[in-house]
């Protein structure tokens, strides 16, 4: 017993030195443990915040929206002509696609794969294809029968959001004036590009913030919606049907590659008609090649061929070469200028000015402009508007070709009068005869209803204007080259051209057809330009295939627009059902 007794005592003194080893020890974990946390909370809260705030606002910050519609687009009289409507998009959340096994339920899943289109494995992979993401769109603007037959399955993860369309009620007879949008409502071809800021608004927004129970507690932001503008074109719906069908039938029946046609009012400027054939269906263009989308009133450039003759005329009136009563030997029907010839169809003799018009004679404007300064002639041009876009401000819009250079040879004078030599488009052939129709006074093209009438400048004398008026209404009559552009009722006036297609080195064996005239005569409204391209056949003169069409626009369009009948000798026409609104 006595043995034990010291080893005893030595291990009863050591308990304290051991105790208090544990103790430090502890005690120096703890210390280390709250340097740590206090290290790491310091470093959270004041170094980087960040993270932590990011998460917390992930929590409990919301964002609510509005939905805005594009603009409308409607013609002069209010009638729609591009309109947005609600839609749906289906949306897929591809981490709860995967962690619910959407896919598993394989009747459900092979139903929403069939009414969207695709195989069960392609559905799959495009949901599937990255697990991370959150979002990833299955088929936009989806007409409602389609989402409330999606909605039914009830898959888990597949979602829905509204959007708009857009649709046009005019299908083909609008489409490359209008242009159309994209999946997104962002304007891309025509007027809804041109005038897209105008069109889209902005949506409202709200950002708040909500507690655990989904309660809002504090509004944090508050953005108010822009409503989106309406938009009013010049464009007659009705006199752009009658237009846009009497120009398909036309390159139909004759086989042509393409072909435009325009109507402007001639007192404001405005556009009332401008359409292109082949068209497209804007509502469903899948299948619709890209060159279909252009509008070709306003972006082909053609050689104008004797459209230009009155403009050649008009210069020697201006510059005081001639006067009314000139008159201009052309026998023996051609000549020989700087080493080419100019013909003419027949030997037409002596012609005076109505009769060079009449007669589309190629010798009789050679003769007077060359006779004249050719830096007069092409002023005279550039002032009628040619060389230079027509202020439509349409996107696209070529300006044509005319030379201003200093050199010119006797035959290009000569080719010049006669419209070769320089090009033009549609809508520039409309502006020079609606400035002609107008007294001489030269107005910008408008492709929006206006109240206020550009005052315009005067670039003809006014007397000059009127008398090419009768001898363009003479250029219809028995004996002229377009009796076929007469309008029952009415006095119309107007030239014909035929030019050929230039192809490298020289001129080939396609034509493009047009013919441009004014009516009624005596009060001018209106002016029709008919473009027909490369038509097929053995017809191809613009007096055979335009001039009808030209006949048959403005015959509907001074009726639709109640327009007092001027021919003399004929009774009034009855105005078309509908007609009684003014242009």
């Amino acid at each position: 017993m006595k043995s034990n007794q010291p080893k005893r005592q030595a291990k009863a003194r050591s308990m304290p030195t051991v105790l208090g080893w544990r103790f430090a020890f502890v005690l120096l974990s703890l210390t280390a443990v709250f340097a740590a946390l206090m290290a790491r909370a310091a470093w959270l809260q004041v170094v980087e915040p960040d993270m932590l705030v990011s998460q917390g606002d992930a929590r409990s910050l919301r964002v609510e929206a509005d939905t805005v519609m594009r603009g409308m687009i409607s013609d002069r009289h209010g009638e729609e002509l591009a309109v947005s409507v609600p839609v749906e998009a289906i949306w897929a959340d591809p981490k709860v696609v995967i962690e619910r096994h959407a896919a598993a339920d394989e009747r459900r899943w092979h139903a929403l794969a069939e009414i969207l289109q695709l195989t069960p494995t392609q559905l799959l992979q495009k949901v599937g294809d990255n697990p991370q993401r959150r979002f990833v769109y299955l088929q936009r603007q989806v007409n409602p029968a389609v989402v409330n037959y999606v909605k039914q399955l009830k898959v888990p993860g597949i979602y829905f959001r509204q959007e708009s369309r857009r649709y046009y009620p005019a299908g083909e007879v609008t489409a490359q004036l209008l242009g159309f949008t994209n999946v997104d409502d962002v304007g891309v071809e025509g007027i809804e590009k041109r005038f897209d800021e105008l069109l889209t608004g902005s949506a409202g927004r709200k950002v708040f913030r909500k507690d655990a129970k989904g309660r809002e507690i504090e509004v944090l932001e508050r953005f108010q919606a822009r409503q989106p503008g309406n938009l009013q074109l010049s464009i007659d719906q009705r006199i752009q049907s009658v237009t846009y069908r009497e120009l398909k039938k036309a390159v139909l029946s004759h086989g042509a590659v393409s072909g435009s046609a325009i109507v402007v009012d001639v007192q404001s400027g405005e556009v009332l008609a401008m359409v292109n054939s082949p068209s497209f269906n804007p509502n469903n263009r899948g299948n619709a090649p890209a060159y279909l989308f252009r509008n070709r009133a306003i972006t082909d450039t053609f050689e104008p061929g004797s459209t230009m003759k009155p403009l050649a005329v008009l210069s020697a009136l201006e510059f005081g070469s001639a006067n009314l009563s000139s008159k201009v030997d052309t026998a023996p029907g051609y000549m020989r200028v700087g080493g080419s010839w100019v013909r003419d169809a027949n030997n037409h003799k002596t012609l005076d000015l109505t009769g060079i018009i009449q007669k589309s004679s190629n010798i009789g404007v050679s003769k007077l402009v060359l006779d004249m300064p050719v830096e007069h002639v092409i002023s005279l041009y550039g002032n009628m508007g040619l060389g230079i876009d027509t202020g439509l401000g349409l996107n696209g819009e070529s300006s044509g070709m005319l030379s201003h250079r200093q050199r010119w040879s006797d035959h290009e004078r000569a080719t010049l009068s006669f419209g070769y030599g320089l090009s033009v488009t549609a809508a520039q052939l409309a502006k020079v005869y609606a400035t002609m129709a107008n007294g001489g006074i030269s107005r910008p093209l408008t492709i929006l209803k206006t109240e206020q009438i550009h005052p315009g400048e005067q670039v003809l004398a006014p007397q000059h204007a009127a008398a090419m008026l009768r001898m363009m209404e003479a250029n219809i009559m028995p004996g002229g080259t377009a009796t076929r552009a007469q309008v029952k009722g009415y006095r119309v006036g107007g030239k014909t051209g035929t030019a050929r297609k230039a192809i490298v080195g020289g001129y080939g064996e396609d034509y493009v057809a047009s013919f441009a005239g004014v009516g009624p005569v005596s009060d001018p409204r209106l002016v029709c330009v008919v473009v027909i391209n490369e038509p097929a056949g053995d017809f191809y003169h613009g007096g055979e295939i335009a001039a009808p069409v030209f006949a048959n626009i403005m015959s509907a369009s001074m009726q639709l627009l109640n327009l007092t009948p001027d021919a003399p000798n004929q009774n009034r026409l009855s105005a078309v059902p509908g007609g009684s609104h003014g242009g």
